[in-house]
């Protein structure tokens, strides 16, 4: 299965399926819309290295979407914090899963000395804040600190889970780096991150990335293409038509 899983126990199961659409009903109490409008979601974690390998595809869906197609980012959380250092099975598995990525998304690399250099631990909640915190001084830096960070971690080896590789980063990318440690260590910025965790398990997410299309109580979820683009907004368009059809006649 091409995704990250999370690690949290009581996420809703999202299986990457061999059909192109999967439909599902929202649960009461998710982030819903008003129906006759339809709402394109994106859910990924900064340390999810399924995520990293879509993302130069992602970054050409979004240029290529009909004006009028609303888009949402969420955060999912792979994995709470942790100090502990993260097991050899589980460096084995990721090291294992970065290898297969390699093989099937032609042109996505990814520096293996992290490994060797690095203390890993199985937290991305970190990042997740630190995605937060970059948004907080301005829409323009969410995408910003997400590509910093992935740089930094898939490219050259740097621990995203620490907050002094975090602060160092928003520092590169200009932003208010005072501002940007308070906000990553704020009980708010916490908050909002666990606000986008239960939307991403309402919308019956659990592995990333995912494409989720959502209008009213009703959605539908996505099958994209790691090497794509096209293909993936046709089935974004596609699934745009059923779903507001299955609306209507509801």
């Amino acid at each position: 299965r091409s995704r990250c899983w999370r690690t949290s126990s009581n996420a809703l199961s999202a299986t990457h399926d061999d059909c192109c659409f999967r439909q599902l009903t929202i649960k009461s109490g998710a982030d819903q819309v008003s129906t006759g409008r339809t709402v394109l979601y994106y859910a990924h974690d900064p340390m999810c290295s399924w995520c990293y390998a879509f993302a130069p595809v992602w970054e050409k869906v979004r240029g290529l979407l009909p004006t009028g197609v609303s888009l949402k980012t969420v955060l999912g959380g792979l994995a709470p914090d942790t100090e502990t250092p993260m097991p050899p099975e589980m460096q084995e598995k990721i090291q294992g899963a970065w290898r297969r990525i390699e093989n099937v998304v032609p042109g996505t690399e990814f520096n293996h000395d992290f490994w060797v250099g690095c203390e890993p631990r199985r937290s991305t909640y970190p990042a997740c804040r630190a995605v937060i915190a970059a948004r907080e001084q301005g829409a323009e830096h969410e995408y910003a600190m997400l590509a910093s960070i992935q740089r930094a971690y898939y490219r050259e080896a740097k621990n995203p889970s620490l907050v002094e590789t975090l602060t160092e980063l928003a520092g590169g990318l200009g932003l208010d780096v005072q501002r940007f440690e308070a906000t990553l260590t704020s009980e708010e910025c916490e908050r909002m991150l666990q606000e986008e965790i239960g939307r991403s398990i309402s919308l019956g997410v659990r592995g990333f990335p995912a494409l989720i299309l959502v209008n009213g109580n009703a959605g539908i979820h996505l099958q994209h293409d790691y090497n794509d683009a096209e293909l993936t907004v046709k089935r974004i368009i596609e699934g745009i038509d059923t779903l507001e059809r299955r609306v209507a006649q509801e």
